[in-house]
């Protein structure tokens, strides 16, 4: 299994080399199938040609950021009491 793989990188980076980028193309999803757990013959039978990459943030709104975990012992600050909005400016009179 491992010398397959090893047998299809080296493949693709000879296509690669040739500027045969479609071939290099088709050998690198090969090699992520194999990586993925299938055998050499189901990765050489399977057409993976109208198969696209996933871009960062298709998911939604936000999906390619990472979420911050704040430090320990942070805690957020007090929200302002809404009732003393304002309350340094006085009129004078």
């Amino acid at each position: 299994m491992t010398s397959d793989i090893e047998t299809l990188r080296l493949r693709m980076e000879a296509a690669a080399q040739a500027l045969d980028f479609e071939e290099a193309k088709r050998l690198r999803d090969q090699l992520n199938l194999m990586r993925g757990g299938a055998s050499l013959v189901e990765a050489e039978a399977s057409d993976t040609s109208d198969l696209t990459r996933q871009r960062p943030g298709k998911m939604g709104l936000g999906t390619s950021q990472q979420r911050m975990t704040p430090p320990l012992g942070w805690k957020p600050p007090a929200k302002p009491d809404p009732m003393t909005r304002n309350s340094t400016t006085r009129r004078k009179g």
